[in-house]
């Protein structure tokens, strides 16, 4: 068989989805809204969401060994869940460090650790892509949607061509981000629909109505993207998932620009 012959037009899949914002957007309350979740909780979010409601989800991890073994029962063991939640990455960061930490018990920082040279922080980074390689396995040898839960922070962005300026991102260094950034169908932003009221020339006030909204595409104001061609903010209520009506593999109708290949929006 010619390898031409293999060629195909690829089929939609699951989705893998990066949901980040501030503390008590609903992050964990959206997670729990995708098709029939499990969640691998390195933090307690459950609370948010009613008891008659909450998805079923592992013990609470401890420990980095846990979380393999976790994501290793979700790829082999027989179940039916639908969607793998990891909840979240930025306690993972944590979780990751003071396993480094340990395994080099002179070392009083992740800097110092595994010989210094930014040694201990590369150990931590290829823990992120691991998490990443297993998830993607769910994802294409379980058939499962994903979900990695995200808190958001500040960042100075320092460009060659713009002034300095600051957007939101996710809250992890630098170099671990990637692997819920660059490798993922979406990344969203949930925050609050704000508006700013005072008089020219004197200190506004920034005013919010309450009601939620979580922005896919790309802006300038926090990291954010898709790949299904969504430009502008998605309408969120607690309880609902704002990307089931625009992504395919949710049961969702693609607008019409999202039948042409957005290489660039990935």
């Amino acid at each position: 068989m010619s390898i031409m012959e293999l060629a195909r037009k690829p089929v939609d899949r699951p989705v893998i989805v990066t949901v980040c914002g501030d503390a008590g957007r609903g992050k964990t309350s959206l997670a729990a809204a995708f098709p029939k979740p499990i969640f691998i909780r390195a933090e307690d979010g459950m609370q948010a969401i009613p008891a008659d409601k909450r998805p079923d989800a592992f013990p609470l991890l401890q420990s980095a060994s846990q979380l393999w073994e976790q994501i290793t029962a979700i790829i082999h063991e027989p179940h039916d869940y639908q969607t793998l939640v990891i909840d979240s990455v930025t306690a993972l960061e944590r979780l990751f460090v003071a396993d480094v930490l340990a395994s080099d018990p002179k070392a009083k920082s992740i800097n110092q650790a595994l010989g210094g040279y930014g040694a201990g922080t590369a150990a931590v980074s290829a823990m992120h892509q691991r998490v990443r390689k297993g998830a993607g396995l769910a994802n294409e040898k379980r058939g499962m949607h994903v979900v990695f839960v995200a808190h958001a922070d500040v960042e100075t962005l320092k460009l060659p061509d713009v002034d300095d300026y600051m957007r939101w991102t996710l809250r992890l260094p630098t170099k671990s981000q990637p692997p819920y950034t660059d490798d993922v169908d979406v990344v969203g932003f949930l925050r609050l629909v704000t508006y700013t009221k005072g008089e020219d020339g004197d200190r506004k006030k920034a005013i919010s109505t309450g009601d939620l909204e979580m922005v896919v595409h790309a802006t300038a104001a926090n990291v954010s993207k898709n790949r299904y061609g969504i430009t502008e903010p998605l309408e969120y209520h607690l309880g609902q998932n704002p990307l089931a009506s625009v992504i395919p593999s949710l049961g969702g109708n693609a607008p019409a620009q999202q039948q042409t290949t957005e290489e660039g929006a990935a």
